[in-house]
């Protein structure tokens, strides 16, 4: 016993079963579909489908290679000649992978690192090449995203945080892109200490109208927005193009400028300065007067001319707005609004750094190829339907675990169970016939 231990590690035994139960798994697939077929020919409608030959049907799976042959017929009513099988399960049988393998590339693609590495992963996990980086773009190309229906709002205040995100252009002579993008919630609830946006959605500008303008399109079109009703609580930086929120929404909106890029900027400038700590109480406290106050009276005193520039360029940018450094939950108050579960603003700049972290790093996108791509990314994080050469996307996380019919699943374990021991040879011997010998044969598999 210790002999045979010694010779095989946890590792390799379960590296021999993996490729093992994949060999089964194909085996135990190909038949279930010739079983289909034939059960499909026998109750077809003969008088209009005319079986003429059978055809190969192969793809790749997560467990393995699949390779049968199939009914072709002939449909007397259409003229057209067509697979049964592919009809009822809804699938292309002349594809080269099955829908969950597509699903898992363009998933790993989008929520992953690149395509490449996307492409890489599932060789990793399947034990073989699947499909290659540039099939898994195509993949992402050739998808629809599906518009939500309109959704309610549940309070009368529609939260906001919006910011930019400049990506690199592939198209030669062609400068980069600035992505304008904003994540809208309904509010926040609380799982033990931590916090959840509510009905988080993403708005992705894109057409040639301005940044609020497309965005109040977007809001009527999403949700059941009155703009007589629902308050707006916008966050972002001192961009010209966010800023203009106030003109443009005059009077359901309240621009609160993002604390983090403020907090960031009095860092650089005063974080050796003796005055830094009371000027950060200032901004903490929502004192909008008495932090501007510091500000102005810190000037000249820092002794770095050029951080004299920024705290002067700082000053400048805030007195536009003053008011957007001051608590927009007194702000709601006063109109009448119950602000018991509101947090701070600012969960913008986490948003812009998942973007970036697949959008940026060195690369570069042509337009209708980030565009696409980003499609993807915000339905898959704002739970929208996607549609893909074959079929609906279902991701990973929300696959529901749906019983079939109790003879399908009798019929499918009790084969499977005959073909793991037609391929576990150890199964086929006596007890008394070492385990690590019958191991040792099963790694061609």
């Amino acid at each position: 016993m210790k002999d045979i231990i010694s010779q095989i590690t946890m590792k390799e035994l379960e590296q021999i079963t993996y490729r093992a139960l994949q060999e089964t798994f194909s085996e135990v697939m190909a038949e279930v579909l010739m079983h289909m077929d034939k059960t499909i020919a026998e109750n077809r409608d003969k008088k209009r489908f005319e079986l003429r030959d059978k055809r190969r049907m192969t793809f790749d799976s997560m467990f393995g290679h699949v390779d049968l042959r199939r009914n072709y017929y002939f449909d007397r009513e259409t003229g057209n000649y067509v697979s049964l099988l592919d009809q009822h399960l809804a699938f292309d049988g002349g594809q080269m992978m099955s829908p969950v393998v597509q699903d898992l590339a363009i998933e790993l693609a989008v929520t992953g690192v690149s395509y490449r590495q996307a492409a890489n992963a599932l060789e990793t996990l399947l034990g073989y090449p699947v499909i290659s980086h540039e099939g898994i773009r195509q993949q992402v190309l050739n998808t629809e995203v599906i518009p939500k229906e309109k959704q309610p709002l549940e309070k009368d205040v529609i939260f906001v945080e919006v910011d930019g995100l400049y990506t690199k252009s592939q198209e030669k002579g062609r400068k980069g892109r600035e992505l304008k993008i904003s994540a809208i919630h309904q509010g926040w609830e609380m799982n033990g200490k931590r916090a959840k946006l509510v009905e988080k959605q993403h708005f992705i500008h894109r057409r040639k109208l301005p940044f609020w303008e497309e965005f109040e399109e977007f809001l009527v079109e999403t949700y059941e927005y009155d703009p007589t009703r629902h308050h707006l609580v916008i966050n972002g930086d001192g961009a010209q193009w966010i800023t203009s929120c106030r003109e443009y929404f005059r009077h359901n909106a309240i621009f609160v400028i993002d604390r983090f890029h403020v907090a960031r900027d009095v860092q650089r400038i005063f974080r050796d300065h003796p005055r830094y700590r009371s000027i950060r109480k200032k901004l903490a406290a929502y004192d909008a007067d008495g932090f501007m106050t510091e500000l102005n009276s810190a000037v000249g005193t820092i002794g770095n001319e050029k951080k004299e520039e920024q705290l002067e360029a700082l000053i400048a940018q805030l007195s536009q707005y003053p008011e957007a450094l001051e608590d927009y939950r007194e702000k709601l108050e006063d109109k009448g609004i119950d602000t018991t579960h509101f947090r701070p603003m600012g969960s913008g700049e986490g948003t812009m750094s998942v973007f970036a972290k697949r959008l940026k790093n060195g690369r570069s996108w042509c337009e209708d190829g980030i565009m696409k791509f980003i499609d993807v990314m915000v339905a898959l994080k704002d739970g929208k339907e996607i549609i893909t050469l074959q079929g609906k996307l279902e991701p990973t996380k929300d696959l529901e675990q749906e019983k079939p019919p109790k003879h399908f699943v009798e019929k499918l374990s009790k084969r499977v169970g005959e073909a793991t021991r037609n391929n576990v040879a150890y199964l086929q011997q006596t007890t008394r016939k070492p385990v690590f010998a019958a191991l040792k044969g099963l790694k061609g598999f």
